[in-house]
């Protein structure tokens, strides 16, 4: 390829399965030689990465540019909007932020931020054979068409053709095709090349007669039927994904009950205790509670309106009774600041109110800065007590985003590296008896000696054998597995000649 190569993924709807087909495509392009990236022009979630330039993008676009083998960059994803409370978005521009607005008056940057869209998407032309290109929500929302800078505004902008996924397993996904051509205009839908029908469940035969009536209809091929799976492990963006998650492994030996506060961010941090024999459950009240063998508390876009949320709904007393009975609590981030014994936002960064009660279940307090943290980490475990115990000295890693400063006599990390370099400072609080503690540090889990340490001691708590683990989770093997999946469920000739010929026919 002579010059950089585009193609982009739009959906008939959201969770539709974009964010899987372009980490796919990335993985095969990849393994075809080519030098790939992923883009989105505009995101809309709260699960956040820190790139190594410090700067926040999209969890997807991180997952995909793992899945591309490539660093992922601010240049991945310029507009990342992160919902607040009282229909407000944190506007993250090229990594950092840039605003707080209502979702009326985002409009109106939205040529200032399609002319930074643009700059990132030269940037990356510049350095890679192969660009793939994300699309949010849908094409076809009328009230968004004129003023969206993510689906066929971004495809003319990159002269790039469009291939539409739906999902099958939703129901009603050949009208979703049909009826999505049928309101983008004669412009937009010459760029549509074809269909790829994802999250199909039986046999691909069954759906021939359907497929044939779609082609017919609208003169476009269906490319591929992907199947559903659920054993390749992949960062989620869309909180849709928690409504479908199974709630039951049998082979579990572990119970893991995590809050599903409102503005839940970032809750793929704890995808990884399900490899290592938790049963992960998403908790909205206290009589879903259980006797958990681990209470989580995840990360939150607001961590004031979200705790005052958890006090309404009961789970904050159904925690604290918990914990004081004894059982293990970890707040991530959001989760940590709850813990604490007050939160205080003089500046009004969060919430109206000046400070507000904590859980109390450590001796930490946080106030909220003006400025956002967002850095990448590596430290040290230096606690040796309960659920700790034995781990002192372990490494951890992973990255910071918050808005708060938590002050506490009881550290039990201390971080030792950021993307700047050498780095001395502590993280997180723990209690007495170390069974409550909370750290910064989101991806965490992903730190194989503190994940499965952790595991094991709870597994001594309960009276259960260790697990004996052989090798950390491999990434590789589950984005390898998601590529041949792909590979052998679509037409990759067709989808080539298209990514060749662009959208000149």
């Amino acid at each position: 390829m002579s010059e950089t190569k585009v193609i982009m993924i739009q959906g008939t709807s959201s969770n539709v399965g974009k964010s899987v087909l372009v980490a796919a495509l990335c993985r095969i392009f990849k393994q075809d030689g080519y030098k790939v990236a992923p883009f989105k022009s505009q995101n809309m979630a709260l699960n956040a990465f820190v790139t190594p330039e410090g700067g926040e993008i999209g969890r997807a676009q991180a997952m995909q540019a793992e899945a591309a083998g490539i660093a992922p960059s601010i240049h991945m994803n310029p507009v990342l909007l992160k919902p607040e409370a009282n229909s407000r978005s944190q506007i993250i521009l090229h990594g950092k932020v840039y605003n707080n607005t209502s979702a009326a008056a985002y409009y109106q940057h939205t040529q200032f931020l399609l002319s930074k869209v643009k700059e990132s998407l030269d940037y990356l032309k510049e350095r890679y054979d192969i660009i793939v290109i994300e699309g949010a929500g849908s094409p076809a929302e009328i009230n968004l068409k004129s003023r969206e800078i993510a689906n066929m505004r971004m495809a003319k902008l990159a002269n790039s053709p469009v291939l539409l996924a739906g999902d099958i397993d939703r129901g009603g996904v050949y009208a979703s095709f049909v009826g999505t051509l049928e309101i983008l205009d004669e412009e937009e839908r010459k760029l549509v090349k074809g269909f790829l029908i994802n999250k199909f469940r039986g046999d691909v035969t069954l759906i021939k007669d359907a497929n044939d009536y779609l082609e017919n209809k609208t003169g476009r091929p269906v490319l591929g039927v992907v199947p559903y799976f659920r054993d390749i492990l992949l960062a989620q963006e869309d909180s849709v994904y928690l409504d479908e998650r199974q709630n039951k492994d049998s082979t579990a030996d572990l119970d893991v009950a995590i809050v599903r506060i409102p503005r839940i961010s970032n809750y793929d941090d704890f995808d990884a205790l399900e490899e290592d024999g938790a049963n992960i459950r998403y908790i909205t009240r206290p009589d879903e509670m259980g006797s958990p063998d681990l209470i989580i508390i995840p990360g939150s876009k607001t961590t004031v309106p979200d705790l005052l949320a958890i006090r309404q709904s009961g789970i904050a007393d159904a925690i604290i009774k918990r914990a004081k009975a004894g059982t293990p609590v970890f707040g991530a981030c959001g989760g940590y600041q709850m813990l604490g014994k007050l939160i205080h936002d003089p500046n009004h960064v969060e919430s109206e109110q000046d400070t507000v009660e904590g859980l109390g279940l450590i001796n930490a307090e946080t106030t909220f800065a003006a400025t956002k943290a967002t850095t990448q980490v590596k430290g040290v475990i230096t606690e040796d007590r309960g659920l700790l115990a034995g781990l002192k000295g372990e490494i951890i890693g992973g990255y910071e985003i918050h808005m708060g400063r938590t002050v506490s006599p009881d550290r039990p990390f201390r971080i030792t590296e950021t993307q700047d370099g050498g780095a001395d400072y502590p993280d997180g609080s723990v209690n007495e008896a170390g069974t409550v503690f909370g750290s910064y540090i989101h991806g965490i889990f992903q730190s194989h000696g503190f994940r499965r340490g952790l595991m094991n001691n709870l597994r001594r708590r309960k009276g259960l054998p260790e697990r004996v683990y052989d090798a950390p989770l491999d990434k590789e093997k589950h984005y390898d597995a998601l590529a041949d999946l792909v590979r052998q469920s679509v037409d990759m000739d067709a989808i080539y000649r298209i990514l060749n010929e662009g959208i000149k026919t």
